[in-house]
């Protein structure tokens, strides 16, 4: 007894000192030292997204995507697959019973040991049994012990990423959200525009109109009336383009709240009447505890961690018992005595000895999944800093903008009641009221888009912060 426990120690000691040396990379999580200097704690990303997002008809568009967009949907089906998963891993540690029962019957050559005795027994009946065969019924049982913990740490790496999964399906509601709320402006934009160029088409009737009548009165050539009719054509033009855009926006808004083709409700207020508040971007921490796509990276960091943890484990002996007991008989009318009751206990160590080669390589991979998940984590705060320094950027630069344009866009609304009056008085040619018109339908245009990329960076410092999964 004394010998088989030397050995087993022994193979224990041999099976564990041959696991090669790893070295594993350690995450950087260094701030920027100019984002530090902030001090104000408020944090846009705190409001939920009914209080940020105000308009109806967009809050109800994002409750239906919520409810059915189908790569939402698809996400909480693989939240529940991570937490069978746990279920899976928790049960691996825990003793596993099953109850089993087993008939056959055996039938052997003639001219064998075994064949020889039942010649004997067709001969002499009463010399031993009527059926040669197994019957079997009872309870088996076998439970490998967790020395280790690798059991046990697999089990905690798949509730770290059954909780990672969480947030990957957080982050997804955030640029969801993000998603409808900018293609809903754009879609305002649009229909801003085509009101734009519809109001400069009368305007463009009226002018050509009027210089029919210059025309007439020998004021002007053909080539005046051919030019401001060659501008209306343009303009009449311009609305093919938006109502192709209009469609493909309405659509893409369908696709993402699951439904087909269909008119989108929305508001019929002017795109320049609609605030952009005051963003609060919060301190560093806060960045890092709004965003799910950072928290889930961490996560998948600390799963990878752990999955190496397992992978060493697999050095080492496992050890396991096993156990049974029923009732065995070869006539089934005997299977329920007590003579036919048996029962047996066992314990195995297996552990690898030679050629580890699966195992080496299983240890490898689980420490370079760990290296890749260090350097995801840190890309993703990378990528998280410098998106809010983006956006932030953008909000302000394009609110600049859009004083701008408004004021070139109250000049030039100016210029073209002026060039009409001088064109009358034939004070000015008609090349100065075509340029005026084309330069102001051009800056009304440029202004609805500048109010748009301030509307969207509005959402995109939003989804930046992490807003909207809470």
């Amino acid at each position: 007894m004394n010998n088989k426990i030397i050995i087993l120690l022994a193979v224990i000691c041999f099976t564990a000192c041959k696991i090669p040396v790893l070295v594993s990379k350690q995450e950087n999580k260094t701030i920027p030292a100019y984002y530090n200097a902030a001090q104000d704690s408020t944090n846009i990303a705190s409001i939920k997204w009914r209080q940020y997002f105000t308009d109806p008809y967009l809050t109800a568009l994002i409750d239906s995507a919520l409810k059915n967009n189908q790569e939402l949907n698809i996400a909480l089906r693989e939240i529940e697959i991570d937490k069978n998963e746990i279920q899976a891993r928790k049960g691996e540690y825990l003793p596993f019973v099953n109850l089993a029962g087993v008939a056959g019957l055996d039938k052997t050559g003639r001219y064998t040991w075994d064949g020889l005795s039942e010649e004997d027994l067709k001969l002499n009946p009463d010399k031993g049994p009527k059926y040669i065969g197994d019957f079997r019924g009872g309870i088996y049982a076998s439970w490998e012990l967790d020395v280790w913990k690798k059991l046990r740490t697999a089990k905690k790496s798949a509730a770290i990423k059954y909780l990672a999964t969480i947030e990957g399906r957080n982050f997804m509601v955030t640029n969801i959200i993000a998603e409808i709320s900018s293609s809903y402006y754009e879609l305002l934009a649009l229909d801003n525009m085509m009101s734009i160029v519809q109001q400069n088409i009368e305007l463009q009737k009226n002018a050509l109109k009027m210089v029919k009548l210059e025309k007439e009165a020998a004021k002007v050539s053909q080539l005046a009336v051919n030019r401001f009719d060659a501008q209306l054509l343009h303009t009449q033009n311009l609305q093919y383009d938006i109502q192709q855009q209009i469609v493909e926006t309405e659509n893409k808004i369908n696709f993402l709240t699951g439904k087909f083709t269909q008119h989108v409700a929305r508001t019929n207020i002017a795109l320049n009447e609609i605030p952009v508040e005051i963003v609060q971007s919060g301190i560093p921490t806060q960045l890092l505890l709004n965003r799910p796509d950072i928290r889930q990276a961490e996560l998948t960091l600390a799963a990878s961690k752990l999955d190496i943890q397992v992978a060493r484990a697999n050095f080492y002996p496992s050890f396991s018992l096993t156990a049974s007991t029923g009732f065995t008989s070869f006539n089934p009318g005997f299977i329920f005595r007590p003579e036919s009751l048996l029962y047996n206990l066992a314990g195995d160590a297996v552990g690898p000895l030679i050629n580890k080669n699966g195992i080496i390589a299983a240890y490898s991979n689980a420490n370079e999944r760990q290296i890749i998940s260090a350097y995801e984590y840190e890309r993703t705060i990378l990528s998280a800093f410098i998106e809010v320094a983006n956006q932030l950027s953008f909000i302000n630069n394009y609110k600049n903008s859009y004083e701008t344009k408004a004021k070139e866009v109250e000049i030039l609304n100016q210029s073209v009641d002026i060039s009409n009056k001088l064109f009358i008085s034939s004070k000015a040619d008609y090349i100065e009221v075509l340029l005026t018109q084309r330069e102001a339908l051009d800056s009304r245009i440029e202004l609805i888009e500048t109010k748009l990329k301030q509307l969207q960076a509005k959402v995109n410092i939003y989804r930046a912060l992490g807003g909207g999964w809470n």
